[in-house]
């Protein structure tokens, strides 16, 4: 079958188009014939060799931790009614840049009818992120929430769930295509981060005072700055470091302003929710409160554009593979 493995760690280049053995499934697996696969900004520094919160794959190994299609195969010990139906799947940290990939039965998401496979995955993936972050940070009607890299693949979501929930939002990213999406999304300002004076914009926006919540998709400079606006008696929420280094906020000054901070750490406890969190998200765009972003989609031979275009921030909304 065709794959796409990473031969060494290093930049997208190192992601080649291969051929290798289809997978056989053993007792408790299956197999699932990949229609679409989805990837994270995390994948990339794991490609990278530069990820600090997961075991490094053996070289050479397969990218790719979600995929969607139908379950072909089934191993011993799998209930007989997986075989044919559309699924989501976790493969694990590898395995999914490939046209069949294996999975645990019990890693299985069904996918409702009426819902495509590439929203599905994008509303499994950053819509549960999306959800858990609401759910660990109180939004209450009327605040100012700011969103950072608010056109990315979370930060949508987060955008409109914030709105959903009465908040005025303030979306932030950089570029002028990306503040066109986010005032798509019905967002109170766009502001690019990119400008000197952004966070200016922000306390201008707010009448001063700060944003209420801010959820920090960014880190480095990005998020200390944010951080330096939020409001007193704010909520510092972050689950990103696109920029290379997670935000760190010193506790003695949180507490002085009364910011409660919940750090990238939170993002750890995240699996166990997954699925509630995902359902939930469903269950939102049933019901026309969000509808998931998929920017581009690339076939399974450009799997390096798709890991280019996330890695310099040119991507909206989700990046997919279809398979």
């Amino acid at each position: 079958m065709r794959v796409v493995q990473v031969v060494r760690f290093g930049g997208p280049e190192v992601l080649v188009p291969g051929r290798v053995p289809d997978p056989v499934a053993g007792p408790g697996q299956v197999v699932v014939d990949v229609a679409v696969a989805g990837m994270t900004f995390v994948e990339t520094q794991i490609r990278r060799g530069a990820d600090r919160w997961h075991e490094q794959p053996q070289l050479p190994y397969v990218p790719g931790g979600l995929v969607a299609g139908h379950v072909s195969d089934l191993g011993d010990q799998v209930d007989p009614s997986w075989r044919g139906r559309r699924v989501l799947a976790r493969t694990g940290q590898t395995g999914g840049f490939a046209e069949r990939a294996l999975a645990s039965a019990a890693a299985l998401f069904p996918v409702p009818d009426g819902l495509g496979l590439p929203d599905a995955i994008t509303l499994y993936s950053d819509g549960s992120t999306a959800q858990g972050l609401v759910e660990h940070t109180r939004i209450d009607p009327g605040n100012w929430v700011l969103v950072e890299a608010a056109a990315g693949g979370v930060g949508n979501l987060l955008v409109q769930l914030a709105r959903a929930s009465g908040a005025r939002v303030i979306g932030a990213a950089r570029g002028s295509r990306k503040l066109e999406v986010i005032r798509e999304l019905g967002a109170d300002a766009a502001i690019d981060y990119a400008t000197p004076d952004w966070t200016e914009q922000v306390l201008d926006a707010t009448g001063g005072t700060g944003p209420d919540v801010v959820f920090d998709g960014v880190g480095g400079p990005i998020g200390r700055a944010a951080f330096a606006v939020t409001a007193r008696g704010g909520r510092f929420s972050v689950h990103g470091a696109s920029s290379g280094e997670a935000t760190r906020v010193d506790p003695t000054e949180a507490a002085r302003r009364g910011v409660t901070v919940a750090g990238i750490e939170q993002l750890l406890g995240f699996r166990p929710q997954a699925t509630r969190w995902a359902e939930q998200m469903m269950a939102h765009a049933a019901a026309g409160l969000v509808r998931p972003i998929i920017g581009q989609t690339f076939p399974l031979d450009r799997a390096a554009d798709a890991h280019a275009a996330i890695e310099n921030r040119t991507a909206v909304g989700k990046t997919l593979l279809l398979i």
